[in-house]
């Protein structure tokens, strides 16, 4: 297992003061979700692992991706199994609508006035918060590129022809992409057409892949110079050798949104909100920047400079960030899908 570094702070301390006083049957275990491979190797050492060694309790790890652990928890309402969910794609909007989590006051996080605003928006209506965030933007090669890309227009520069990569939208980078194109030709979600004219321009420039080994196959071998993708993959194209970097463009990154919510009708409710405190705090943030290249929704997280160029970091990129609503997402998708095929198959 890769072993990620972690400290436990002074907030952390405090926190394990207070757990101390929960009453002992409350501590005994913890179910949660992760999401597998690398993502989850570096969830228990940043996060699970400590809370257990601090706290002597137990967490149960159930392998489960955003949309399956949605379906468990609705399946499983009247006798919920998990504490604690993690959703990457917008599902604890859905989820709190339904009452299938518990809302979280203020008070309840003592990491609460560190976090950005829009990383606690929503917790009083049972939106859990963000912990970490994989921006969407341009992956460049820098060998390839003397000027490095600015804006979303750039897909566009007769300087990239044919040596374009786009990712098709059933990857949700792929989607994201999509959408902020749309956006900046003068779409919105209620008409993506302006963002599937842009594509459809750029088909004979431009190649059109599913998967991301297949964005690095194209940069390793396909002289691929710019692809609309996230900030994390272009530390992974980097491990592997290539001159690749991440540019968040002049008007905005979308992004995958991951959050910690406390399921509604356990009898731990206290602990799994202070596992979600827990999450929330600046070693644990760091340690994702370093391990995955994610940015920090801790405002108070300060990262080597050898990483603030590689995440979105800092207020005003933060500010950059742009969050398209997942329950139109949610609805759209599959009319959106429909209208993408019959694009590229032009």
């Amino acid at each position: 297992m890769t072993q990620f570094p972690f400290k436990a702070g002074a907030s952390a301390l405090a926190l394990g003061a207070a757990l101390a006083a929960l009453p002992a049957v409350a501590q005994e275990t913890l179910v949660i979700n992760s999401f597998g491979g690398a993502y989850e190797e570096a969830h228990r050492a940043l996060v699970i692992e400590p809370f257990e060694e601090m706290h002597d309790v137990e967490i149960e790890v159930v392998t489960a991706y955003s949309a399956d652990a949605l379906a468990q928890l609705r399946a499983q309402r009247d006798n919920p199994q998990f504490d604690v969910i993690h959703f990457s794609g917008g599902q604890e909007v859905i989820a709190a609508e339904e009452g299938l989590l518990v809302p979280i006051q203020p008070d309840e996080l003592s990491t609460y006035g560190e976090m950005y605003p829009f990383a606690v928006d929503g917790i009083e209506q049972g939106r859990g918060p963000v912990y970490s965030v994989a921006a969407v933007g341009l992956l460049y090669n820098t060998e390839a590129v003397e000027e490095a890309p600015t804006s979303w227009t750039d897909l566009q520069d007769e300087r990239f022809a044919d040596h374009i990569v786009l990712t098709d939208i059933s990857n949700t980078y792929g989607l994201l992409g999509l959408l902020m194109i749309n956006r900046v030709a003068g779409g919105d979600l209620s008409n993506i057409q302006p963002g599937l004219d842009v594509v459809s321009g750029m088909l004979d420039d431009a190649v059109i892949v599913k998967s991301s080994p297949e964005i690095q196959q194209n940069f390793a071998q396909n002289d691929a110079w710019l692809a609309p993708y996230a900030q994390d993959y272009a530390h992974t194209l980097r491990q592997a050798g290539l001159p690749v970097a991440f540019v968040q463009p002049e008007e905005g990154s979308p992004a995958v949104f991951i959050t910690a919510n406390v399921v509604a009708g356990r009898p731990n409710t206290e602990l799994a909100k202070a596992f979600v405190d827990f999450s929330l705090r600046q070693e644990a943030q760091i340690g994702w920047a370093e391990a995955l290249r994610y940015s920090p929704t801790n405002a108070e997280a300060e990262l080597p400079e050898s990483l603030q160029d590689e995440v979105l970091y800092g207020a005003e990129a933060i500010e950059g960030l742009v969050r398209f609503d997942p329950v139109v997402v949610n609805d759209k998708r599959p009319e959106w899908t429909d209208m993408w095929n019959r694009t590229i198959a032009q």
